[in-house]
C-alpha cells in the first residue's frame, strides 16, 4: 500500500458512483466515461490504496469490508472538497468574505459610514471589521496581519509595509461664537492663539504632533489635554478654550455656539496614507473594499467635507 496515496477527485467520484449503482456500466455513464476507462480508474484507485474495494462477478458488484469502511471517508472527503470549492467561488465572486480595516477615529466616524453603507449594499455577504484607533495602532495591526489595510497619518514605508498618499487635511480653528478670534478679519497666525486657553488632544495623537511641529517654538496656553474630539467639542462649546483641528474632524463642531475658521499655517497640512503589507496580495474581499475606498476618497471644498461619491 502506498503510504501517501495521491487520490484524485475523479477517482473518488468513480468509487462513490460504483458503490451506489453496483454496476460498472451505470457508474461509467454517470461519470461520462467509457466502461474500459472507468474500470481502469477503479483499478488505479485500488492499486494506489493497496486494497481491493469491490468484489466483482458476472452477476453483481459488491463492496468489500475495506470498501465499505472507505465509503464513509470518501463521502466526507468529497463533501469537504465541494465545500472548499464553493467557499473559494463565493470569495472570488464576493458572495462571502471578511475584511479587517484600521483607520483614524475621525475618518471612522465622519467619512467611513456612508462609504461603508454603500459597499455593504453592493456586497451584503462581506463582513467588515473596523478598528477605529490612532495611527500607530493602525500600522501595528497591518504589520501583525490583524488588519488588511489601514488609513493612518504615518507614512509607513518599510520593507514589510507600503504606504500611498490617500488624502490631505487642512486645519481649522474652532472657538465659541462669542470669542474675539471668531470675529477677527485678518488671517490667523500662531501668535494670535497663544494667549487664549487651548484644548489639546493627547500627545500620542497625530493632530497633536502636527500642531506641535507647526507651532514650534511658540508655546501655547494649554488648559487641558483630552483623548477624544467629542470632549474637545464640549469644552469649546462651553467657552472653556479654543482648539485647532483637521478639516476631516469638523463634523464634530457643526453645532450651535461653535465657529470654525481656516487656519492656513504654512506646513500645517495632515497627510493621510493608505497602508498595506508589501508584496502580499489582498483577499478578493479586501481588494474590492480597498478599491471602493480609493474611489471614494474624502473630498474637501474650502476645508469642509463634501458628501462622498455616489455609492452606486
Amino acid at each position: 500500500m502506498n503510504e501517501n496515496p495521491a487520490l484524485s477527485a475523479r477517482q473518488l467520484d468513480a468509487f462513490v458512483a460504483l458503490a451506489e449503482h453496483r454496476s460498472f456500466t451505470r457508474a461509467a455513464v454517470q461519470c461520462n466515461l467509457s466502461q474500459p476507462a472507468f474500470s481502469a480508474l477503479i483499478k488505479a484507485l485500488e492499486d494506489e490504496l493497496g486494497a481491493r474495494l469491490f468484489d466483482r462477478s458476472t452477476r453483481h458488484v459488491d463492496l468489500t469490508p475495506e470498501g465499505a469502511n472507505f465509503l464513509e471517508s470518501a463521502h466526507r472527503i468529497r463533501g469537504e472538497m465541494r465545500a472548499a470549492v464553493a467557499a473559494l467561488r463565493d470569495a472570488v465572486t464576493l458572495q462571502r468574505g471578511r475584511v479587517a480595516v484600521a483607520l483614524l477615529p475621525s475618518l471612522a466616524a465622519g467619512w467611513l459610514p456612508q462609504v461603508l453603507a454603500g459597499y455593504q449594499q453592493a456586497h451584503p455577504g462581506i463582513a467588515v471589521d473596523i478598528a477605529d484607533v490612532l495611527s500607530e495602532p493602525c500600522i501595528d495591526r497591518v504589520a501583525s496581519g490583524t488588519a488588511d489595510f489601514a488609513l493612518a497619518a504615518i507614512r509607513a514605508d518599510t520593507p514589510a509595509l507600503q504606504a500611498e498618499p490617500f488624502c490631505s487635511d487642512a486645519f481649522y480653528l474652532v472657538c465659541p461664537d462669542a470669542h474675539p478670534l471668531a470675529r477677527r478679519k485678518k488671517p490667523l497666525a500662531v501668535a494670535d492663539l497663544a494667549t487664549y486657553p487651548f484644548i489639546h488632544l493627547a500627545r500620542n495623537s497625530s493632530v497633536r504632533q502636527y500642531l506641535e511641529a507647526a507651532f514650534h517654538p511658540q508655546g501655547m496656553h494649554t488648559l487641558m489635554e483630552v483623548e477624544q474630539l467629542a470632549t474637545v467639542t464640549g469644552m469649546v462649546r462651553a467657552g472653556l478654550g479654543i482648539s485647532v483641528v483637521p478639516a476631516l474632524t469638523l463634523f464634530h463642531f457643526q453645532q450651535p455656539g461653535v465657529v470654525t475658521r481656516p487656519f492656513p499655517l504654512p506646513g500645517l497640512q495632515r497627510q493621510i496614507y493608505l497602508v498595506r503589507r508589501r508584496d502580499q496580495s489582498l483577499s478578493a474581499a479586501a481588494q474590492s473594499l480597498y478599491e471602493w475606498v480609493v474611489a471614494r476618497k474624502p473630498r474637501l471644498d474650502g476645508g469642509t467635507q463634501r458628501k462622498t461619491l455616489s455609492n452606486k
